[in-house]
């Protein structure tokens, strides 16, 4: 018998959850950080997120360090980013340099390289080596899931997790909600302004918004335990050449990763190893993802097997846990109003609706607004930018700018009658400094200015 190829389902009635002023879809640190800043301005907040944790690809993912958030010594990305490391910190879950480690006369010494390397705090974008140290911090992925909740909770916001998202509720051109999946069944949740943080833009792309595809590595991220770190740096640093041929074999086991495959957590004699990097994978695609999660395991038993055996530190290591969100770094981005462009961040180019910061570069407004739907806001790695760009300017910290800034600017269209595509700029960029983060409204000397639209 001939099965038929398309099951057809009738409609059905779907209750009404919630409604608030803002909808926020996904809560990792984009969307947590859009609606802590939504509500600390008022408005009634929903957060959805479909794990049973807040934090996404910096907790679940465990991409255990904060970075891309320094210009040189000037720290760029403040504000809930920042809120988030010290909650960590105070907890004894976050660890990131001194100010005096980062003084420009000793921060690309040996010996500050010797002490912060191996932390992940430094400033690889650099071609000199030893790298110089640079505000990023180190943390623990339970650290930045408890911060998270007590920053949502403390904000007031409606958060319900174990939600997957379904499909966007559009009404008249304007986002109007979302329909999500979960235990009781389908439901709606209704809101003023929805903010899609889900990283997939699967919210806009549910609305017909327009996007691109990119593609780019993918990662099982895992941690070690067991580990005599102080043994395993010994060695590094005082027998460089057996190291450095020891490292080379254990590369090629892993068959991609960064300078340092494995880097030291707060928690001690555990590392988190942001690897293997396997390209070929379609982060959208869930052959594609179930393959990801099989051949990164594969590859990292093998590595293990080979440390123990090799590397002194590791005789006694183990595995403690894989991440269980994957690692995808790419896939559909947003064609918005402003399309940000490899050169834009390479040349630092400067908006005159710039509203947050990341490393030394800028994102403007129009970045996050969709084109051809209307109440719908961006927050993210999937922001309006091409493939090239996306890949220099989605790390975790400045996505936290973008969630902040277009909280903020929920609640201005939201308390001015307009539109979120009209929301006051200036209002949103005074905001940002108000909340004790930095808009980028202040070009820095090295930015090249653009014309104003």
């Amino acid at each position: 018998m001939t099965l038929p190829d398309i099951v057809t389902r009738p409609e059905a009635a779907v209750p009404v959850v919630a409604t608030s002023d803002a909808v926020v879809v996904g809560g990792g640190p984009a969307g947590v950080s859009a609606a802590v800043s939504a509500a600390r301005n008022g408005l009634s907040v929903t957060l959805v997120e479909r794990y049973p944790y807040l934090g996404g690809l910096a907790s679940g993912g465990m991409v255990l360090v904060l970075d891309d958030m320094h210009n040189d010594t000037e720290i760029s990305v403040r504000g809930q980013a920042m809120e988030i490391i010290d909650r960590m910190h105070a907890k004894g879950l976050c660890v990131y340099p001194s100010e005096a480690d980062r003084d420009p006369a000793v921060r690309a010494t040996e010996d500050m390289w010797r002490k912060w390397s191996r932390w992940g705090v430094f400033d690889f974008h650099t071609h000199t080596k030893p790298h110089p140290v640079i505000f990023a911090a180190a943390f623990d992925p339970e650290g930045f899931k408890q911060a998270s909740l007590d920053m949502v909770r403390e904000a007031g916001v409606n958060l319900r997790l174990h939600s997957w998202f379904q499909s966007t509720i559009v009404e008249d051109g304007r986002a109007a909600g979302v329909i999500v999946e979960t235990k009781e069944g389908t439901q709606a949740i209704r809101g003023s302004v929805v903010i899609d943080a889900t990283g997939d833009l699967d919210v806009a792309a549910s609305a017909n918004a327009a996007f691109t595809e990119g593609a780019y590595i993918v990662t099982t991220v895992s941690r070690i335990g067991g580990v005599d770190t102080d043994e395993a740096e010994r060695f590094q640093f005082e027998e460089p050449e057996r190291f450095a041929e020891i490292d080379r074999q254990a590369k090629r086991i892993i068959n991609g990763s960064w300078q340092y495959w494995w880097l030291k957590t707060p928690l001690p004699g555990v590392v988190w190893c942001n690897c293997p990097h396997m390209v070929g994978f379609d982060g959208m695609k869930i052959a594609d993802l179930t393959g990801a999660e099989i051949e990164g395991r594969r590859r990292m038993k093998a590595l293990l097997e080979f440390a123990r055996e090799n590397m002194p530190g590791f005789a006694k290591a183990f595995f403690v846990d894989f991440a269980p969100q994957t690692g995808v770094r790419q896939t559909r981005l947003l064609d918005g109003e402003y399309v940000v462009t490899k050169r834009d961040v390479m040349d630092r180019v400067h908006f005159h609706d710039s509203i947050c910061r990341g490393r030394d570069y800028y994102t403007p407004y129009r970045a996050l607004l969709p084109k051809g739907v209307e109440q719908l806001l961006i927050a993210g790695r999937h922001y309006s930018a091409t493939p090239q760009a996306q890949k220099l300017s989605r790390e975790i910290p400045p996505c936290m700018a973008m969630g902040e800034a277009v909280g903020i600017a929920a609640a201005q269209a939201l308390g001015s009658g307009v539109t979120v595509r009209e929301a006051d700029v200036r209002a949103i960029q005074k905001q940002m400094r108000a909340q004790g983060a930095d808009p980028g409204d202040r070009p820095a000397d090295n930015a090249l200015v653009a014309e104003a639209a």
